[in-house]
């Protein structure tokens, strides 16, 4: 059997997740504001930065932030 893992584990790990989204969606924005992209293209490269993030990487880091 599984172990449950505790809600506030949960949210820690969603809260975390949801900031470096929106941290990535925002380098996004601005380093292709800063290449002269349209507003258009500022929003796909907000949603490229957000879908090329390595969730693995987000996880582990997180982890280690987390009591045992």
């Amino acid at each position: 059997m599984t172990p449950a893992i505790p809600k506030e584990t949960l949210l820690a790990l969603a809260e975390a997740v949801r900031e470096t989204c929106v941290r990535a969606a925002l380098d996004g924005y601005e380093q292709a504001g800063i290449s002269g992209l349209c507003g258009e293209g500022r929003w796909e490269m907000a949603v490229d930065a957000m879908q090329s993030m390595k969730l693995d990487d987000v996880v582990q880091a997180i982890a280690q932030q987390l009591p045992n």
